[in-house]
């Protein structure tokens, strides 16, 4: 029987990644835990699987203090797309997701890191980084009540950059 070649290990990821992110947003609500296939992935795939779970929540409305499924907080949308994808850690809010970052220069954020509004110092809003278009930061939110999940330009350059690369 001839061999066959065996498949580089970069290619094998990109082919099942796409997979793997299907099964894992059919299989259910927050309630459950990381599957053991999100488990399995590396980080740099698990946060893009975060970043999937939370483009699906896109049309969902915020909701003060929610962290889904079906409605969500700038905070929460970040916890529970994190937590699906196998970040068992990420904490809650804003302010914490922050300190549990590595934090990063602007010019290094990469589709799926965080970013983390401030005013005075204090974290007032979190989003998730999507990358830029025509130069301008373009993030995925909760934005504030009477909105919904959403992508847009973020409003101003005060916000702190983190990853969960490399941690």
């Amino acid at each position: 029987m001839p061999a066959t070649p065996r498949m580089p290990a970069r290619l094998r990821a990109l082919l099942v990644l796409p997979l793997m992110v299907l099964s894992l947003l059919v299989a259910g609500t927050m309630a459950e835990p990381p599957t053991a296939e999100a488990q399995a992935l590396s980080r740099a795939q698990r946060i893009h699987l975060a970043y999937n779970v939370a483009t699906r929540q896109i049309g969902d409305p915020y909701r003060y203090g929610a962290a889904g499924p079906g409605a969500f907080d700038c905070s929460g949308l970040i916890h529970y797309s994190f937590r699906k994808a196998g970040f068992r850690a990420m904490p809650r809010t804003s302010s914490a997701q922050y300190r549990f970052t590595r934090h990063i220069r602007k010019r290094n954020l990469r589709q799926g890191d965080l970013v983390f509004f401030h005013s005075g110092g204090r974290v007032y809003h979190a989003a998730i980084y999507v990358g830029r278009k025509s130069g301008r930061v373009v993030i995925l939110h909760a934005p504030r009540s009477g909105t919904r999940v959403r992508r847009e330009f973020a409003w101003t350059p005060s916000f702190y950059a983190g990853t969960l690369r490399g941690r």
